[in-house]
């Protein structure tokens, strides 16, 4: 088989494998997650997802026309998934407060458990997001807009204390802790981790004086989510 005929079978079986743009985006994405694992900088290339992905160069171009559609694209897959979890949570926890502090605890542990690469590193980042082509940025900003905007009703509806603008104190202390977190090499399975971060953010929020969970709360948080992965 020449090398124009091996293309061509090579984006028949994509087609027929991947199935549409979406399912091989989303695959794409899943690819440069896992090459991105362990890292703490963006240091992944469109050429490098051709032979992790056994996808061709020219479709993986075609997905992410330059570097910061790459970017821009891993970090909306992201915010998908964190938008999916908050949606679960709002069937778990009853209280805007514990469904607030429990999701963030989550999406560290999710990030050190599976050494997941820090968006935070990277995004928002208005210089990337005008790199980036029209659909991958506006795909990017309504999944962005839509987590935020599920933050700050979550806050919203603690009732908001007077003073400071809790939301950008909170964002700013999550983005740091995502961070330093991944750079302190800090172990998911730590039940004082997030006893002392949710402890930090309720005073942040203002709402320190409401009924936390307690040490005991978090270890038994973490044996539960060990045991689902074990029975599943």
């Amino acid at each position: 088989m020449n090398v124009t005929l091996g293309l061509i079978y090579a984006e028949i079986c994509e087609e027929i494998d991947m199935g549409n743009w979406q399912q091989r985006e989303k695959y794409l994405t899943d690819v440069a997650e896992r090459c991105l694992r362990g890292h703490k900088s963006f240091d992944l290339r469109r050429s490098h997802l051709v032979q992790a992905s056994q996808i061709s160069k020219g479709t993986i171009y075609n997905h992410f026309p330059s570097e910061a559609d790459l970017v821009v694209a891993v970090a909306s897959a992201h915010f998908k998934k964190r938008l999916e979890r908050a949606k679960m949570d709002q069937e778990v926890y009853a209280t805007h407060l514990q469904r607030f502090l429990m999701h963030h605890c989550w999406s560290i542990r999710d990030d050190l458990l599976h050494e997941r690469f820090t968006v935070a590193r990277v995004m928002p980042n208005s210089e990337l997001l005008q790199q980036a082509t029209d659909d991958n940025r506006y795909a990017f900003e309504q999944v962005y807009s839509e987590y935020i905007e599920w933050n700050h009703h979550q806050i919203e509806s603690m009732g908001v204390v007077e003073g400071f603008d809790r939301a950008e104190l909170v964002a700013n202390y999550l983005r740091g802790a995502q961070i330093n977190c991944s750079d302190a090499g800090k172990h998911y399975n730590d039940p004082h981790l997030y006893y002392q971060f949710s402890y930090a953010l309720a005073q942040l929020l203002g709402h320190s004086d409401k009924r936390l969970p307690k040490l005991n709360d978090y270890s038994d948080w973490l044996a539960e989510l060990e045991a689902r992965v074990e029975a599943a």
